[in-house]
């Protein structure tokens, strides 16, 4: 009987992906865990793995096919001993297996021919993104009726582990649960959402509709550049997170005269590599990562997520850094970052920079986290706000060190000085407790030799 290979949930959160290119053609031999495709979603490009052995019948969503649905048949594999001819005549193409789209400008049209078509009149809130995301609603019931298909293996492990196998999002054949699935799921990955209470709240439609917005402006004196999928994702999480997050800031001030000159001492000191090149350069965003770390260890009762059914209180800091790339942002994460000293973070965050602008980064490398970081002091900006990133519960916002005159002992003097936001999720941290955090920040911020202790 044919094999149906899907096209595979590479995250928790994907409902769809581009598929980037195919490295294999039909006709070709594949065994479990040769490498077939490559999918791009809106953080990533991520090569996909053959689950069974055979030969490939049918490609069915040919490459640069974009926004393909998770469990998307895109092709179909020929068993040992099965004609593959039969099976690949057999195969029916589903309804994404489209000619790749190209992502032309539409410039200098009238607004009627310009506009995409107008969206409904009151459409549904986005939901508020969850601390395990779930993924599209095919993976969530994994079967027909609510029945839960996974293997012998994958039941007797999750048993083993007390976890509900019907919690596990699978990955294999039709989104059966198997035994890597499990695995991933003892570690906290890989689990579905408990399903939302129904809301009372009315849906909130948008303000002005695409085809009222282009009306404003003279046909020919615009371009539209059509959103690609990070752009999306970043819109409806962040629109989500502030309607539903209730969000409120704390701004201090922090002299940062000890933080440089330690700065400098350290990388004066840095060891050199075979070609005398440093083999670190600490910068001041490493220091205030962790001294983000240790302040929320020093705070543990701000260390937390919310959830529904109850706050859930993280062990360890697990820092989110936003990093700029191209039409977008995403956050890679130094996991356990107050165990970590100065330089390591500096070379991890180096290294996820690098390829996070190529689109190079795993899912895991940037899902999660505890808290974030959003530093726009390379900008000059002296002070602004962030939005809350869920499940995370806070976030600081950094701005520019400058110098400013500062009163000290009835004199005025000059000093470094650099604000910081922090941003709390009001159901989960109260203002007083959202102080002592961002108080501790300050603390260590300010005196570097304390984040060592």
């Amino acid at each position: 009987m044919p094999i149906n290979i899907l096209m595979p949930a590479l995250s928790p959160t994907m409902e769809k992906g581009n598929l980037a290119k195919w490295l294999k053609k039909e006709g070709d031999k594949v065994k479990s865990g040769d490498v077939i495709a490559e999918i791009e979603t809106d953080k990533a490009t991520m090569e996909v793995e053959a689950i069974d052995e055979g030969t490939i019948a049918k490609i069915l969503v040919p490459e640069g096919t974009q926004d393909v649905p998770v469990n998307d048949v895109i092709a179909v594999l020929a068993g040992e001993g099965e004609d593959v001819k039969a099976a690949g005549s057999s195969a029916k193409p589903s309804a994404s297996a489209a000619p790749p789209k190209s992502a032309e400008k539409t410039a200098g049209k009238p607004a009627e021919a310009a506009a995409p078509a107008p969206a409904p009149a009151a459409p549904k809130a986005a939901p508020p993104p969850a601390a395990a995301p779930a993924p599209q609603a095919a993976a969530q019931s994994n079967g027909h009726g609510g029945r839960v298909f996974s293997s012998p293996l994958a039941r007797r492990l999750a048993k083993d582990a007390g976890i509900d196998v019907s919690m596990i999002a699978g990955t294999g054949p039709h989104g059966r649960v198997v035994a890597r699935d499990v695995e991933q799921a003892k570690s906290g990955k890989g689990l579905k959402a408990p399903a939302a209470a129904p809301s009372s709240a009315p849906s909130i439609a948008p303000t002005m509709s695409d085809k009222q917005i282009l009306s404003l402006f003279e046909p020919g004196s615009y371009d539209i550049v059509p959103h690609d999928g990070m752009r999306r994702t970043i819109a409806q999480r962040l629109t989500a997170s502030i309607q539903n997050v209730p969000h409120f800031y704390l701004t201090i001030d922090c002299d940062i005269g000890k933080l440089l000159a330690a700065r400098e001492e350290i990388n004066a000191a840095a060891p050199k590599d075979n070609e005398k090149k440093p083999l670190y350069k600490i910068s001041v965003n490493d220091f205030v990562i962790k001294a983000m770390a240790v302040a929320l260890q020093k705070i543990p009762n701000c260390n937390v997520s919310w959830t529904e059914s109850g706050m859930v209180k993280h062990h360890h800091s697990d820092v989110g850094v936003a990093v700029a790339m191209p039409g977008g942002l995403i956050t890679p994460i130094i996991r356990k970052a107050e165990t970590k000293t100065l330089s390591t973070i500096s070379n991890e965050m180096k290294d996820f920079a690098a390829r996070a602008r190529s689109r190079k980064l795993k899912p895991e490398e940037y899902q999660g986290g505890t808290t974030a970081v959003s530093n726009l002091g390379m900008y000059g900006i002296s002070h602004f706000t962030a939005v809350i990133n869920p499940p995370h519960a806070t976030i600081l916002a950094v701005g520019t060190s400058e110098e400013r005159p500062v009163v000290r002992g009835g004199k005025i003097e000059i000093a470094h000085m650099m604000s910081v936001t922090l941003s709390c999720d009001h159901r989960a941290i109260d203002g007083a407790l959202g102080a002592e955090l961002i108080g501790a920040f300050k603390q260590l911020i300010e005196n570097p030799v304390m984040m060592m202790v």
